[in-house]
């Protein structure tokens, strides 16, 4: 159901009463028409109800304990829930000039769902991380459809810690900074690490809590000292680890081992990964590729 990440909102806000189809607009590579306001309507009046997320983390979670009980799982092992932030959403499926008046009540009923996550699932147990995708384009700047707020770094981060005031401290929570990965493709290429860096450093410094995580990507052509050179100015505190997106299947161990040794030069401590998920649109076949894969990068660098 959630394969398509925040088209599976879409249905949901077809629901909304205080919402009608904008047939003139279609959202560019999502194929689906938006949504705006209908006439009349006072953006005091707007409310979301349940948004999904928790009931489906928590269905999820069932078979997570499963797992761990037979052992399939260790017991350290903490289930994830990953969530798109509210503007991904709303930036993506409203019109631009309903934005403003819609996003602040569908980033409430977000961090209310946060909230039934925290409530249903123990704490030690839980990971949340917040998809920053749509942002991470913006902060970039070089995608005319997706312009950045005024004051961005304020915009962004007052957001990040809205998003993880009401997540209790036994609760670990990360970001993943995305360039999309629409039919597996980024929205945009990043010329480097820098603007993730620079995202990366104005979310840690607004959130009021420690940051777990970060995830950052790295296209599959760079294994370059200039790409990975940005990662010297992060900000990271002593709880932080990084995890960077240099798993790849079109080049194996091989290829991961290069990206991995050029990132050493300029970050001590890291971890590795895809760069958007492993199971996103992918057959069981491919996602048992993928793990082979990060477990002999994993092993031959070590």
């Amino acid at each position: 159901m959630r394969r398509s990440w925040i088209s599976y909102q879409w249905p949901l806000l077809r629901a909304m009463a205080f919402l009608q189809l904008d047939v003139a607009r279609q959202t560019p590579g999502v194929g689906l028409a938006p949504f705006k306001l209908k006439e009349g309507v006072d953006p005091a009046d707007i409310h979301f109800g349940e948004l999904g997320y928790a009931r489906e983390a928590y269905a999820s979670y069932q078979d997570f304990l499963r797992a761990r009980e037979s052992g399939a799982l260790p017991t350290s092992v903490r289930f994830q829930v990953c969530l798109p932030t509210p503007l991904a959403v709303i930036g993506a499926i409203i019109a631009p000039q309903h934005i403003p008046s819609v996003l602040p009540a569908y980033e409430r009923a977000m961090i209310r769902e946060v909230e039934r996550v925290c409530a249903a699932i123990r704490h030690r147990d839980l990971a949340l991380q917040w998809d920053v995708c749509i942002e991470m384009i913006q902060w970039d700047g070089r995608l005319p459809r997706l312009p950045a707020p005024p004051h961005a770094a304020q915009v962004f981060g007052r957001q990040s810690a809205r998003l993880c005031d009401s997540i209790p401290r036994e609760v670990e929570i990360g970001f993943h900074l995305c360039y999309g990965d629409l039919d597996a493709k980024h929205f945009i290429e990043p010329q480097d690490l820098g603007k993730a860096v620079e995202l990366a450093n104005v979310i840690v410094s607004n959130v009021r809590r420690p940051v777990n995580w970060l995830h950052m990507p790295v296209p599959a052509d760079r294994h370059d000292d200039a790409y990975f050179a940005p990662l010297t100015g992060l900000q990271r505190g002593p709880e932080m680890e990084v995890y960077l997106g240099l798993v790849h299947g079109s080049d194996g161990v091989q290829g991961a081992l290069r990206r991995m040794r050029t990132a050493a030069k300029f970050i001590e401590g890291f971890g590795i990964a895809t760069e958007c998920g492993i199971a996103r649109a992918r057959t069981p076949q491919t996602v048992r590729e993928l793990l082979r894969l990060h477990a002999g990068a994993a092993r031959a660098f070590s």
